[in-house]
């Protein structure tokens, strides 16, 4: 996460590099850079919220005192309780895109807050299953505006050479928030009262929480204020945040020339954007293939028998201690933090083909072994078998982590153009939704018909996402959020090439006062009226 231009250039691309300051100062050493890396640090908190809910679900699963409260719920009934927040989710999405587009990326994360607060209050009083749904289906509702917007907003006020890395790490919360619930379960596992579950239901609420200062920080998207006509504020934003207070600086005019240039001329092509122009092209087919695929993935590899029923699963294997099961969930959820966290910071150095296509592999893998140990657990209760599964369902995630975790969020979010980015992110997470309404509702039916062959549906998905990824997904390493253009629309593409954008900095650059060297990059001051 280097600034200058040389180690850089597998993130942003050689012209915009020698965009970049040439001091060779860590980012850390910059002020300015440490205040927008905190800002995004807060914004990742908001991805917390599925991992929680996700977790959580888990672990009062495992607990007598929820299920004696929700009258044991199993089969499609419990695959409701679980489906009903990811329906929120893909109910509000539509409208989170509305709001973005409209009226700026960070209305959505205050209306998910008001979500927030009235889901967390309902849950921790519910008094009957039925609050309990209708707190889950609030709850859901917050994160579908948050799951929207905060994406958006880490990707359009990044640094160039850290976009890649910090939109990768959003999804990585959903980790933070599963290690704190599956603490919290296991933590009041052994309290007599409803609070056993009460308390974590109420504590769902804490990171969300924290983030709130680095929200009241942070800027508006600078390429919302763009489309918006606002432009002065829109370079003020990047003067501020990527400059240092510095308004001519070449960074700041490499960035306002690719924004400018490319939003005005999607403004020029059509009046407005709508879901329709997705299909109306070569290249947005092409990503809108992506996204749909990718989201499926995503949620079809065989994770959501883990995530939403590890106790069903180690029940199966013949691992039924509470205390087991809980600990084993919370030693799940810190393993998939690390590897999602360290595959968020290796999406430039190794691409992003490479971590789908490896990640591909390793769940498959891994899943073709569960599916042959549960087999012959089943046909032998040998125990030593069944215990054989838990470290192949640690690999199984640590596959997972390595592209679909990180790249769920980021790999959609910077394959738009900004007309159509929020959405693109909308499709993400309405065919999420329904794959995962899908995956809760069958799940448990199927495992409790028929156990581990249930496994082998999701071995046959993963060999098709193996081929999909290796045919269809493209690097996008190496470009800005307006340059992905030239790999989906080719000579189509609406963004300036590269090359001219540079031109135009460095005649820029010698108006406000000073030459920028086109093969070094370096910048000399001179006065407005010196001959060149």
């Amino acid at each position: 996460m280097g600034v200058s231009g040389g180690p850089v250039n597998k993130a942003v691309g050689q012209e915009l590099a020698s965009a970049l300051p040439q001091d060779n100062k860590a980012w850390y050493s910059r002020s300015h850079l440490l205040k927008l890396n905190f800002i995004v640090l807060s914004l990742i908190q908001f991805s917390s919220g599925n991992g929680y809910d996700g977790s959580v679900m888990n672990g009062l699963q495992a607990l007598p005192g929820w299920n004696e409260f929700m009258g044991g719920p199993t089969g499609a009934w419990l695959g409701f309780v679980n489906a009903i927040y990811w329906i929120g989710v893909g109910v509000v999405s539509p409208l989170a895109a509305m709001l973005a587009n409209k009226y700026g990326r960070k209305l959505g994360v205050w209306v998910g807050y008001g979500f927030l607060i009235a889901g967390a209050i309902l849950q921790t009083a519910a008094n009957n299953a039925a609050a309990f749904i209708i707190a889950r289906f609030l709850l859901g509702c917050a994160s579908g505006f948050f799951s929207n917007a905060v994406p958006l907003l880490i990707n359009e006020i990044a640094y160039p050479t850290h976009r890649g890395i910090v939109s990768a790490t959003f999804n990585c919360g959903w980790y933070i928030g599963s290690i704190l619930a599956a603490c919290i379960t296991y933590g009041t596992r052994n309290y007599v009262s409803s609070w056993s579950w009460r308390l974590p239901s109420l504590l769902q609420i804490v990171l969300p929480l924290l983030a709130v200062p680095g929200l009241l920080m942070c800027p508006e998207s600078p390429r919302w204020l763009t489309a918006s006509g606002r432009n002065e504020q829109a370079r003020r934003v990047l003067t501020t945040f990527h400059a240092g207070g510095d308004s001519d600086a070449p960074l700041v005019n490499f960035e306002m020339i690719e924004i400018e240039t490319t939003i005005a001329s999607e403004q020029a092509a059509k009046n407005s954007a709508s879901y329709l122009d997705m299909v109306k092209t070569k290249g947005n087919r092409w990503r809108l293939a992506i996204t749909v695929s990718l989201a499926i993935f995503s949620q079809w590899s065989g994770n959501g028998v883990v995530s939403y029923y590890l106790a069903l699963v180690l029940t199966t294997v013949g691992i039924t201690d509470v205390s087991d099961q809980l600990l084993i969930n919370v030693g799940l959820q810190l393993w998939n933090l690390i590897f999602s966290v360290t595959a968020a910071f290796l999406v430039d150095k190794l691409g992003r083909r490479l971590l789908f296509l490896a990640s591909a592999g390793t769940m498959l893998t891994s899943y073709i072994i569960v599916t042959g140990l549960s087999g012959s657990f089943a046909q032998t209760v040998n125990a030593a078998t069944g215990t054989a599964v838990v470290p192949f369902l640690f690999f199984f995630f640590a596959g997972y982590d390595i592209a679909l975790t990180p790249l769920l969020v980021a790999y959609p979010c910077e394959i738009w153009p900004y007309a159509l980015r929020s959405r693109g992110l909308t499709v993400t997470w309405v065919t999420a939704v329904v794959a995962i309404a899908f995956n809760t509702f069958v799940n448990p039916i199927a495992l409790e018909a028929i156990a581990w062959k249930y496994y082998i549906v999701f071995v046959v998905v993963l060999v098709v996402m193996c081929l999909t990824a290796y045919f269809y997904y493209p690097e996008t390493r190496g470009h800005s959020l307006e340059q992905m253009a030239w790999i989906f629309d080719g000579e189509d593409a609406v963004a300036p090439a590269p090359a001219e954008t540079k031109e135009r900095v460095l005649s820029l650059s010698y108006e406000a006062g000073s030459i920028v060297d086109e093969k070094t990059g370096t910048r000399t001051s001179i006065s407005h009226n010196e001959k060149v």
